[in-house]
């Protein structure tokens, strides 16, 4: 059997429950995917990116609608290892790569603020822009259930606000473009469970600030990796924590919320409390 029957196989087979399974949850659940759609599915060229494209492709097989892909690359101006990488492993598992080039390394090298946001913006307006030249109507992004719980106890422990990283987005700067991310319920660990079965290796983060930092400072001691060492120790304490943690943003009870706002508009508690039922009681907890 060829690597790519093997790793599709897997897919749907050994890792039913869970990648396929969770997969199709989110694009039924969230509705992220729909007929006549054209989705530009972005590959940066890391496990995540690369098993979600397989994953498309799958249910273009099998969906009960028709919609069209078109699997994008963007080389921000990677090395010709890296490159070199891609190119071999979407070969190998028959995804139909269309790679476009942009200096964005080259930009960010010289610029004050933070790196990694101002990198992350502009791949992501590079990848709207030729999605839209290609008559997409979303981009698809490889993040996962991981993803999104160490965002929702980043916003909480560093931004002091609680949010999350949707399902999907609406483009503030392409009108009629739609990100969507279909592995949003895909636990990053059956990800590498899946990318070690089929024997594949795939990119880390390949830009020259993470391949010069040092264990001790910048990138390689990122907020996002706290999470993870934070999150990995909650499941040894118990391994619904994570679950409850995704879970929670599903169910926000605005009654025992001090404070939130939609768009510019701030709400309190207060605003309301005086014509609530009992006058104020305390209830019991």
């Amino acid at each position: 059997m060829e690597l790519f029957e093997q790793a599709e196989k897997s897919i749907r087979k050994k890792y039913r429950r869970g990648i396929w399974i969770p997969f199709i949850a989110a694009i039924k659940d969230y509705r992220l995917i729909q007929r006549g759609d054209r989705i530009a599915v972005c590959i940066s060229g890391g496990k995540d990116s690369m098993l979600m494209a397989k994953c498309v492709q799958q249910l273009q097989k099998y969906s009960d609608f028709p919609f069209e892909a078109e699997y994008l690359v963007m080389d921000p101006g990677y090395s010709p290892p890296n490159r070199r990488l891609i190119e071999e492993n979407a070969a190998a598992l028959r995804i139909p790569v269309r790679i476009f080039e942009t200096r964005i390394f080259n930009i960010v090298a010289n610029t004050e603020q933070s790196p990694c946001y101002l990198c992350a913006k502009m791949r992501r307006g590079h990848l709207y822009k030729q999605a839209q030249s290609l008559g997409c109507n979303k981009i698809a992004l490889g993040h996962h259930f991981d993803d999104v719980i160490e965002t929702v106890l980043m916003s909480m422990l560093y931004g002091a606000e609680f949010k999350t990283m949707m399902p999907k987005l609406h483009s503030a700067h392409y009108p009629g473009m739609e990100l969507i991310r279909p592995m949003y319920m895909v636990r990053e660990a059956d990800i590498l469970t899946w990318k070690r079965y089929n024997g594949l290796s795939f990119l880390q983060c390949a830009c020259r600030f993470t391949e010069n930092a040092s264990p001790e400072g910048g990138v390689g001691a990122s907020k996002r990796q706290e999470m993870k060492e934070l999150i990995r120790r909650f499941r040894a304490i118990s391994p619904n924590i994570d679950k409850n943690i995704f879970r929670s943003v599903h169910n926000v009870n605005l009654e025992t919320i001090i404070g939130y706002r939609k768009g510019s508009e701030r709400h309190s508690f207060l605003d309301d409390y005086d014509s609530g039922p009992g006058g104020g009681e305390e209830e019991t907890e």
